[in-house]
């Protein structure tokens, strides 16, 4: 979806400025946020696309003047809510300090077990997927990236839409997450790596001989 989380190239949000030798959490409470909500997908409620799509949501204002982790407990939230597993005046309530119990869940969960967590973080998520259907396009080949404005989510950049690029790898058959995040199944696609000119993504005052690759689905591709 066209959202403000979709800030490639966008101009007036002042420079990058990495942080030397960043840890990989600030506060304790990112580390939970991170913990509770791999947990929390565990649960078979909601996939990975999902997860994204629920942070999406989160109004612009609200968006950029909070950081990542809140983002992805904004999200979480969310997802809980929607999924029925909690209420707001739960999640108000503990914000609050007060104790409150909370309803079983209608269905019986399975959380993942502690024992299981190195294993299951190792071994990743299952996203690709093997089909017969061959690829439409091979290495080598032009292609143009669609135009597309959706309501819902997807991969496809905005400062990629309508760029001519070459296909420079292919990458197999993985699950398509604007289907994926609504719930309409996995309709896997063949994925490629695809290779724009850094001034046919961002104009003549780009630098010269740079590049970008992109992974993209086969249905956001057009022969060039």
């Amino acid at each position: 979806m066209n959202g403000v989380h979709d800030m490639g190239g966008t101009h007036g949000l002042g420079p990058v400025a990495p942080e030397p030798n960043e840890p990989v959490f600030h506060h304790e409470w990112e580390r939970r946020t991170f913990a509770i909500t791999l947990a929390s997908g565990f649960l078979g409620k909601w996939n990975l696309d999902m997860s994204r799509f629920s942070r999406e949501h989160m109004p612009g204002p609200e968006y950029l003047t909070t950081t990542y982790y809140e983002h992805w407990l904004w999200g979480l939230e969310r997802l809980l809510v929607e999924h029925g597993l909690l209420t707001r005046e739960e999640i108000a309530a503990r914000e609050q300090g007060r104790s409150v119990a909370v309803a079983p869940p209608a269905e019986p969960l399975r959380p993942l077990p502690a024992s299981e967590v190195a294993e299951t973080l190792r071994r990743g998520g299952a996203h690709r997927v093997d089909v017969e259907v061959p690829p439409r396009f091979k290495s080598g080949d032009r292609v143009r990236a669609r135009n597309m404005h959706p309501l819902g989510h997807t991969r496809l950049p905005r400062y990629a839409r309508g760029k001519r690029g070459t296909i420079a790898v292919h990458r197999g058959c993985h699950v398509f997450p604007d289907a994926s995040a609504h719930g309409l199944g996995d309709q896997p696609q063949h994925v490629y790596g695809v290779r724009f000119e850094a001034r046919e993504l961002w104009g003549e005052t780009a630098e010269p001989n740079q590049h970008t690759y992109i992974d993209l689905w086969e249905s956001y591709l057009l022969p060039a």
